[in-house]
């Protein structure tokens, strides 16, 4: 979201101040709605009313409500990658322990009551339009996913980096997926030890 610069006087920058908490709050709104209930089915009407804000404020910080999804899109991206990378961080000089402590951490997300899967997995289902801005943002999210744990699975020792890149990667959007239909009893929970019986077998050598 691009947000106006503070004003250099007390008014100015009071009102540039005010324009970014409106944003703040419309963003904060529109992440929740769509991802209870999906891009499509929220108006910028529920949006504003949520925000406690104004129709004008909204399209002051976002061009429509397709750029409002795409900011919101990026939103989520930003911090499934950021909880990826402290995970890797929290293991230096271990790649595996970190990966299976993110992926851990997915399995237990997906147990959680209320989980609606991804909102990212979502909005590329929702929308399957090729170009629609939407789409695209959820695609280019899941193609740097799978380009980074290519790269963790060269570190990791992998025979085939990008075989176990993509298998890791069918079992994060299992995940996603089953969450919502089997809850915390589902096959999400086994999601570790699959994963880790998988990277054991990209290490082994052929015979």
């Amino acid at each position: 979201m691009e947000r106006e610069p503070l004003g250099g006087d007390e008014e100015g920058g009071a009102q540039g101040a005010e324009r970014i908490r409106a944003g703040d709050r419309i963003r904060a709104a529109a992440r929740d709605l769509f991802y209870s209930r999906g891009i499509r089915a929220v108006g910028v009407e529920e949006i504003v009313e949520r925000a406690g804000v104004t129709k004008p404020s909204l399209y002051r910080g976002f061009a429509s409500k397709d750029a409002l999804a795409v900011a919101c899109l990026q939103d989520f991206d930003a911090a499934f990658r950021a909880r990826l990378e402290r995970f890797l961080a929290a293991h230096p000089g271990d790649r595996r322990a970190g990966l299976m402590a993110f992926l851990a951490d997915i399995a237990e997300r997906t147990a959680r009551p209320g989980y609606r899967g991804c909102g990212l997995s979502n909005a590329a289902i929702e929308h399957p339009e090729p170009g629609h801005p939407a789409r695209a943002a959820a695609c280019a999210s899941k193609q740097a996913l799978r380009a980074r744990l290519v790269a963790v699975s060269s570190e990791i020792g992998a025979r085939d980096p990008g075989l176990l890149a993509d298998g890791l990667l069918l079992l994060i959007e299992g995940a996603f997926a089953s969450g919502q239909i089997f809850g915390a009893d589902g096959p999400a929970r086994t999601l570790t030890r699959i994963a880790d019986s998988l990277i054991t077998a990209s290490l082994d050598r052929p015979a």
